[in-house]
């Protein structure tokens, strides 16, 4: 096939994570096992927060809408995958390959945006408790949920029609279970300079501004935590950001070793693998740690729980 007009019927081909026969059904059955959890515990979160009014708060407002951003996460790439297992394919359409990037990135974006508005929460909370309500006010959470939401879509769609300008060739392998940016770019026959200046820079602008914004906000609360002079005090309030510090050192640990190994100029299925801890692992346990480290949220399930036992 060659590369120009061609383009548009160019189908793709997923390697995934393993060619051999025998483990399909293997991780068939671990990811279905990983994508449910996943799905059902962030759905637990968000009904819970949804129920209970003692949460309407910002920090569990920004939370289900992080435990959202997490399903869609997970099923842009795992479904597609499942599929593929199910079926004994491994191919993707060229208009499916764009729509999963685009998505990919769009709900990727969201989590570090997510996440950097509830370190400035966390912020707020500790360093100005007084006047907690009427700064974090509920026009500003919906306005910076906008505000997160726009600058992702804006992104994914300049990234999405930027690849629409690029050729094709005959080796449409992509070593991955899903269709990345990085790993798309590197299959074109036409030139890709302006796309990689673009990924890097806006990548490079969304990855260490909302970090800095991250790390300034910590860097703040552990310097009012350290001025609280009771033991119980300082436990109290660290307490409050354990969860979220743990998310966040989990999400971007895990995405700056994928990233690194994503830039090597010989993708292998090792960065494929390497995915799974950050598209599926870290979305399936981000519901564990906000509950078993969250007195208010285990409360809330609970009840929910019991609420439902009791139902006729």
């Amino acid at each position: 096939m060659e590369a120009g007009n061609q383009t548009a019927v160019l189908k793709f081909i997923l390697l995934g994570l393993s060619e051999d026969v025998d483990l399909q059904p293997l991780l068939f059955g671990l990811f279905l096992y990983m994508y449910l959890v996943c799905v059902i515990g962030n759905l637990l979160i968000i009904l819970a927060i949804s129920l209970h009014s003692h949460l309407h708060t910002p920090m569990y407002f920004f939370l289900s809408n992080l435990s959202l951003s997490d399903i869609g996460f997970t099923s842009t790439t795992v479904l597609k995958m499942l599929v593929n297992i199910q079926t004994r394919t491994n191919t993707i359409t060229y208009e499916g390959c764009l729509t999963q990037m685009y998505f990919f990135m769009i709900f990727a974006g969201l989590d570090n945006l997510l996440l950097t508005v509830m370190a400035y929460d966390r912020f707020v909370a500790i360093c100005h408790p007084l006047h907690y309500t009427v700064i974090m006010n509920p026009r500003l959470c919906v306005l910076l949920l906008l505000l997160s939401w726009l600058i992702c879509l804006t992104y994914s769609l300049l990234q999405s029609l930027m690849v629409l300008r690029v050729s094709f060739c005959k080796e449409t392998e992509i070593p991955h279970f899903f269709c990345e940016l990085t790993q798309i770019l590197k299959l074109a026959c036409s030139d890709t300079l302006i796309n990689d200046i673009l990924l890097y820079f806006v990548s490079g602008l969304l990855g260490v501004i909302p970090l800095t914004g991250i790390l300034f906000s910590y860097s703040k609360i552990i310097s009012c935590i350290m001025g609280i002079s009771s033991v119980a005090g300082k436990y109290k309030a660290f307490s409050t950001c354990g969860s979220h510090l743990l998310v966040v050192s989990l999400f971007y640990g895990v995405g700056l070793g994928v990233y690194l190994t994503s830039g090597t100029t010989h993708p292998s299925r090792k960065g494929s693998i390497a995915s799974v801890m950050y598209t599926v692992v870290t979305p399936m346990l981000n519901p564990f740690i906000y509950s078993l480290r969250n007195r208010d949220m285990k409360g809330a399930l609970r009840r929910l729980f019991r609420s439902g036992a009791y139902s006729p």
